[in-house]
């Protein structure tokens, strides 16, 4: 198992905050290692889902996780979602901060996706410097998530596994590893997943996210829609045989299930941390007869 530096919290399996449980969690208290919120979300602190983010942050230990920071863009980093975001971190006072290594608009124009960028050094330059800028108004470093993606770019120099390693490297941030974008780019690109994971170093991963995806037949769509499948649940027994208990997350967006089913997926990933991290234990027990 390869050694990493305790830079990032170990929370455990976690799953999302969706309004469809907020009655059941605020009324239930359930057993569960920690949340993740959408940031956008709760930036209003007027309304409900502020004042629900609020009461499970008083239980559990909350990440929030970006979907229109827009890092990669060559538009200006926005000033006022900058001051909001700050506004909610210093209230909430997450463990993590994370957003996603795209680009969501261009010339102001917002395109609600999360967009891919040409793996080049000059994007990994100015990617580094504008999360530069952004970790230095929230005071904190931030995980940078890989995206699915349908297009490539026939421009690009470099792995999609070592752009975002020289990202994060030139940054100074954290990468959140979602496991299913790994996949799906996988199947869609036709690359092996575990080149992917043999790219990375492991002291920059601060999180997992794990997710269901669409089988389109001619490609595979991230839709966040139906439990992991079990090549899936493979590269994340890998991930962690490889670097250790990361904070997890179970990530469902669409058709969302009672909370017992999200739940449940979270157990099954403790329970791949669990039975990885006895490993090396019995490996040395085995193995500590004199010589």
């Amino acid at each position: 198992m390869e050694r990493r530096r305790g830079r990032w919290p170990a929370l455990g399996c976690g799953v999302g905050l969706r309004a469809d449980h907020y009655d059941l969690i605020t009324r239930e208290w359930p057993a569960m290692d920690w949340f993740e919120a959408i940031s956008e979300n709760y930036m209003d602190s007027r309304g409900r889902p502020f004042h629900m983010l609020d009461a499970v942050r008083h239980r559990y230990p909350v990440a929030l996780h970006g979907v229109s920071l827009s890092i990669g863009s060559a538009d200006p980093l926005d000033p006022r979602y900058l001051e909001q975001l700050k506004a909610l971190v210093e209230r909430i006072e997450p463990a993590i901060v994370s957003d996603h290594l795209c680009w969501t608009g261009v010339d102001g124009q917002q395109l609600h996706d999360l967009l891919p960028l040409p793996f080049t050094e000059e994007a990994v330059a100015h990617v580094a410097a504008r999360v530069g800028q952004v970790q230095a108004a929230l005071g904190r470093p931030i995980l940078l998530e890989n995206v699915s993606a349908y297009v490539t770019y026939r421009h690009s120099t470099m792995p999609e596994w070592e752009f975002l390693t020289a990202v994060a490297r030139g940054a100074g941030c954290g990468i959140l590893l979602d496991l299913n974008n790994i996949y799906v780019n996988a199947v869609n690109h036709r690359f092996d997943p575990l080149d992917y994971l043999a790219g990375i170093s492991g002291e920059l991963v601060g999180q997992f996210h794990l997710a269901g995806h669409t089988d389109r037949g001619a490609f595979l769509f991230d839709t966040h829609d139906r439990p992991v499948i079990e090549p899936v649940w493979g590269l994340y027994q890998e991930a962690v045989r490889r670097w250790g208990p990361i904070t997890t997350l179970i990530e469902w967006d669409a058709d969302i299930p009672p909370f017992e089913h999200l739940a449940a997926e979270a157990a099954q990933a403790r329970a791949i941390l669990t039975e990885v991290q006895r490993l090396p234990l019995a490996l040395s027990v085995s193995g500590g007869g004199p010589g």
